[in-house]
């Protein structure tokens, strides 16, 4: 493709050589440049990609996109432009032909319920006879074909990527996680959605964004930036729900599990095994539980409306779909045990499901097992701790994805959440194995004990290594090494 036509998308400050450049690959990391690539320097976290344009070069790159030119007369084509994140997402979608204008692109933004959320979409819309695709923090399907998913929003290039492989498996539909770093980064960029939703936005990420109010900007940018044709579909419930319909140009929806809105749900009856709840009218079981699901039903039955599903079909197909990976997973025991997984890593969400399973558990003892990532928001550790002494039985706090933090130290700071008499009936275990084995194993018959943090994860990130881990084959393991 001529770099020209790549460009037609761009804010261009200068161009200084030829803009009719053959162009056989878009990157933006220098290590995967090749003959004829278009490397476009980006700054990130920890390193800029303008450090590397001599380096792209000389692999053989004939063109760059950068913010401030070299200051070294180069061999190749070098374009000036305001914001290479940008750039660098219109000029992914032009280098695969924009794939997401031969699709019906939806993407959903928010703290909480976003996985569930675009996967029970993809197996909404599957089951209606389409071929759909999938961007997910657990994986990326292209119609049938699983790919490991890296990254919650993966990078322009990898995103248009799959869009255009979707595009040319006949796949009409694609749901889509779009996270904040996403769109702080510009990784959406280019992207024709035809949908937008959001579910919620509670304290999270303040490592990255350092304001609550910034983090609210960003994901209202999502909305702002919607085409008009596009559907903006809020939750109403949320005190920051209808901030996000403030400026879209899109048309605007809300729904609500508490008051009058465009699209209404109400819980009927709730137990373990699902709940009964009255969709518009409509009464459907489904095999979720708690108030969180409902509004995750809720904002895939009216997305799947806006979209022009038939009613009565949808609500069907709700009745059949089953739980996400790590999303209120749950083993059984002897002893009539039963072990949640569950990916509550902020405390609305573990809120949200500590509240469920007490509800739903009569007199059944509640155990929490919980930890918080290393090298994240550290505010929401002593608030972690504050909820799991309101809803649960027992508490044993231990390690998570401790990263390039000591365990201990993450600990501490969730021991700080806990009042002294809270704190003298809690185990501290850093060991994350030997945590859920001791509240397996110290529960009482019909205990619910809930794993908290990791959810679909299946690896501790520690010091920068991944290692093996999964929740539930630790659990599975002690079920049937030790009976209980």
């Amino acid at each position: 493709m001529k770099l020209s036509k790549l460009l037609n998308s761009v804010k261009v400050l200068s161009v200084s050589g030829n803009r009719e450049a053959d162009i056989l690959s878009v990157c933006f990391d220098s290590r995967d440049v090749k003959e004829g690539s278009l490397f476009v320097a980006v700054k990130g976290g920890t390193s800029d990609g303008h450090d590397f344009i001599g380096k792209a070069i000389e692999a053989g790159a004939t063109a760059v996109i950068c913010e401030v030119a070299p200051s070294v007369s180069l061999s190749a084509t070098i374009v000036c432009v305001e914001d290479s994140h940008k750039a660098l997402g219109f000029v992914a979608s032009s280098f695969y032909d924009n794939p997401s204008d031969k699709l019906k692109l939806v993407g959903i933004t928010g703290t909480n319920g976003k996985t569930t959320t675009v996967t029970l979409l993809y197996q909404l819309f599957t089951s209606l006879g389409y071929k759909c695709g999938l961007l997910s923090t657990i994986a990326n399907y292209v119609f049938d074909k699983r790919i490991e998913a890296t990254h919650t929003t993966p990078d322009p290039i990898e995103t248009n990527a799959l869009l255009a492989q979707m595009a040319d498996s006949g796949c009409e539909y694609c749901f889509m996680e779009v996270s904040s770093h996403s769109l702080d980064q510009s990784r959406v960029c280019g992207l024709n959605f035809a949908g937008a939703i959001f579910s919620n936005i509670t304290h999270d990420h303040l490592d990255y964004h350092k304001t609550f109010q910034e983090y609210i900007r960003v994901k209202k940018s999502f909305f702002d930036n919607l085409p008009p044709a596009a559907f903006a579909l809020t939750n109403m419930d949320d005190k920051n729900g209808l901030v996000m319909l403030q400026n879209t140009l899109a048309h605007k929806y809300t729904y609500s599990c508490t008051s009058l809105a465009d699209f209404n749900c109400r819980i009927i009856e709730k137990g373990l095994d699902g709940m009964l709840v009255r969709i518009d009218s409509r009464e459907v079981w489904t095999r979720f539980i708690g108030e969180h699901n409902a509004y995750n039903l809720l904002a895939i039955y009216s997305s799947a409306i806006l979209l022009g599903a038939d009613k009565e079909e949808v609500l069907v197909q709700l009745s059949s779909l089953t739980s996400v990976s790590g999303r209120l997973e749950y083993l059984k025991g002897l002893n009539k045990l039963t072990a949640v997984v569950d990916y509550a890593h902020t405390p609305d969400a573990l809120e949200n499901v500590l509240k469920t399973l007490k509800d739903c558990a009569g007199e059944s003892e509640i155990v929490a097992v919980f930890g918080c990532g290393g090298n994240r928001d550290k505010s929401k550790r002593p608030e972690m701790a504050q909820i799991a002494a309101k809803y649960s039985d027992k508490i044993i706090v231990t390690s998570d994805n401790p990263r390039f933090e000591e365990p201990e130290s993450i600990i501490e700071d969730i021991k700080a959440g806990f009042t002294p008499k809270e704190r003298a009936g809690v185990l501290f275990i850093t060991d994350r194995r030997e945590a859920i084995k001791t509240a397996l194993l110290m529960s009482k018959e019909g205990s619910i004990i809930l794993v908290a943090g990791k959810g679909h994860e299946n690896y501790q990130d520690i010091k920068g290594v991944k290692h093996h881990f999964d929740d539930k084959e630790v659990i599975s393991d002690v079920f049937n090494q030790n009976c209980v």
